[in-house]
């Protein structure tokens, strides 16, 4: 976390040096007033900057998709989880959805949210099998954002017995960045 802070520390003070005087020369036929006035004093600095952050921010969401994997693993896919780690979790999920890139993924055409994904952490103690049978290998998730569905996969352990089991869910996107989901068929 301190890291983390020195980071954005650092970022704050070299971008806050270098928007601190606009340029002095410019190679517009315009007049630096009427540039301003446009574009404002940050232009031609201001494009560094932002191309700095946006390295900064994969960097950051590369380290959280790394914390929230670790935490995962170490908590069984939250099946072991104590509360200090439940709310560690819904931290990092929380800092790593800010900086998502992608506006609207449930209905953006260029969203990477489609296809197979193993999950590997969640809240649901029906999906843990808290209280049940154990579920064994992968869970699977298969999200399709045309037709805004998604599926559970699972297998459980039914004794010696070895089930395959399903859930069906219907999306509805929230806000731009979330969903609510409607189960459809189990």
């Amino acid at each position: 976390m301190l890291s983390f802070l020195v980071a954005a520390l650092c970022f704050s003070s070299q971008r806050t040096e270098a928007f601190s005087s606009p340029p002095t020369t410019t190679a517009s036929p315009l007049s630096s007033t009427a540039l301003n006035l446009f574009f404002g004093d940050y232009l031609p600095l201001g494009i560094p900057v932002l191309v700095a952050k946006d390295k900064w921010d994969n960097s950051r969401r590369t380290q959280l998709k790394e914390q929230i994997l670790s935490l995962a693993s170490e908590t069984k896919r939250g099946l072991t989880k104590t509360d200090e780690q439940a709310e560690e979790m819904q931290g990092l999920f929380a800092q790593l959805e800010k900086l998502n890139p992608t506006v609207n993924p449930l209905t953006n055409k260029f969203s990477k949210v489609n296809g197979d994904w193993s999950l590997d952490y969640t809240t649901s103690d029906s999906i843990l099998g808290k209280g049940g049978f154990p579920r064994i290998g992968p869970i699977v998730q298969n999200i399709d954002t045309t037709t805004l569905s998604a599926k559970n996969s699972e297998v459980v352990r039914y004794g010696i017995f070895d089930v395959p089991r399903s859930i069906s869910v219907e999306l509805s996107p929230v806000n731009g960045r979330g969903a609510v989901a409607g189960f459809k068929r189990f």
